[in-house]
């Protein structure tokens, strides 16, 4: 059997947070395979952990993708910060074709056109992916799942991190579909009577106050706010909110476009361009803007950049929306150049901590023994880029832990879903497979 079947079979995809199915990655051809493990979300160790831990199954996963994709060329990214990663990541690559790439310790030095640029000077064509410039990218956790895949082992587990207003801040290696709330009991409980989840980090996860939301796939970790906390306060705000403060406030001062990444890369992402589009709309609901379309929604702009705190990156995720709904397509120009100030406009990972006010909990998160006993497991049948899995099982049924409990439709992009643990499916509905734990 092929790599490529095994890893389809095994149902790994991107495990950074993006959640494209591997399997798809390593049927191209490409000259250089990325392991990123640039970790740019503050508070979040999860890639850290994963290389100090599993550094020898990383190598052997990016050694055979880079046999499948025909590459000659491994290298792995990490920031310069992670002593014992890289000391770690460095003995388990001793004698094998792969190298280190020594990051800087700035935000978002994990967006792939950022990290492609770093590791190899190719610039991605706008709306392009790496493999485009002939490299493959993913993440450290990845590579992990790839190696096991080779052996047989599918995808049930995930290392996440619990950072934030948690009494004992940890990383963890969860049963995916084991919700946040038993995470949380794990890491000594929250410490605040009202915590708010940021599942994924601070800047580009999703806020939600429901902790019985389950762990996925591609779940990095979580950081726990009290909900008073002033990003809290901006981050719940509804969106019709968000755009009409936009188009009262903005005074088009361009600090959101001058330290965009994407902007700083050459490409032509200028966030002041789309909040202006604000003021041309009656309601600031419907609107679209070319400006918006190469956005990598990093959060910069929102929660760093604008001196008035508005929200030139959710004005950007609306006009891309916008654009899909309208079937619009990027229709500007093709060259990209980098900027000349791009390395001295960089954010230091430190300088965002301090902007978003977290530095308290700008602690380690060093590994534990999860210990849990969940009574139920809740696995999303849409986990990953392209269409939800479809249920190969129904009410009733017992299934043995690996076993597939959900699949791709026939020719469809999507990834295979397999039971954590023993267990008898309690429900099937169109988002979820729930099992009771045997």
């Amino acid at each position: 059997m092929s790599l490529v079947e095994q890893v389809r079979q095994a149902g790994v995809v991107g495990a950074g947070g993006g959640g494209f199915p591997t399997h798809v990655k390593l049927s191209a051809k490409a000259d250089t395979v990325i392991a990123n493990g640039a970790e740019c979300e503050p508070l979040l160790h999860k890639d850290a952990v994963v290389m100090e831990e599993w550094a020898q199954e990383m190598r052997d996963g990016m050694l055979l993708a880079m046999e499948a994709v025909g590459a000659q060329t491994g290298v792995i990214g990490i920031k310069a910060k992670k002593k014992k990663a890289i000391e770690a990541v460095t003995r388990a690559i001793a004698g094998t074709p792969l190298r280190l790439e020594l990051l800087g310790d700035y935000y978002p030095s994990g967006d792939e056109y950022d990290l492609v640029y770093t590791v190899t000077g190719r610039l991605i064509p706008p709306q392009g992916i790496p493999l485009n410039v002939g490299v493959v990218v993913n993440n450290v956790e990845t590579f992990v799942n790839v190696a096991r895949a080779a052996r047989g082992q599918p995808v049930t587990h995930k290392m996440v991190t619990l950072a934030g207003a948690v009494r004992e801040p940890c990383t963890l290696v969860v049963p995916v579909g084991v919700t946040w709330r038993e995470c949380l009991e794990a890491a000594g409980g929250a410490t605040t009577a009202e915590p708010v989840l940021c599942i994924g980090g601070l800047m580009m996860g999703q806020t939600t106050l429901d902790l019985d939301t389950p762990v996925t796939k591609t779940a990095t970790g979580v950081v726990v706010l009290p909900r008073e906390h002033h990003i809290i306060q901006r981050k719940l705000n509804p969106q019709p909110r968000m755009a009409q403060i936009g188009k009262s406030a903005c005074d088009q001062c361009r600090y959101c476009t001058e330290f965009c990444p994407r902007y700083l890369l050459g490409y032509a992402v200028e966030p002041h361009q789309v909040m202006r589009s604000l003021a041309f709309t009656a309601t600031g609901a419907e609107y679209w803007n070319q400006w918006a379309a190469l956005c990598c929604s990093c959060g910069l702009c929102t929660l760093y950049a604008c001196p008035e705190e508005l929200y030139p990156k959710e004005a950007c995720d609306d006009a891309k929306a916008a654009m899909r709904r309208a079937n619009q397509k990027w229709s500007g120009k093709m060259e990209v150049q980098v900027h000349p100030l791009r390395e001295g406009r960089r954010v230091p990972i430190q300088a965002l901590t301090r902007k978003l006010h977290v530095q308290e909990y700008d602690v380690p998160a060093p590994l534990r023994e999860w210990k849990g006993r969940p009574r139920e497991l809740h696995l999303l049948l849409k986990q990953h880029a392209g269409a939800p899995a479809q249920p190969q099982v129904k009410v009733g049924d017992t299934v043995k832990a690996g076993q597939i409990i959900a699949a791709p439709a026939p020719n469809a992009l999507g990834a295979t879903l397999h039971a954590p643990l023993a267990g008898r499916v309690a429900a099937v509905t169109p988002e979820r497979i729930s099992l009771a734990v045997l």
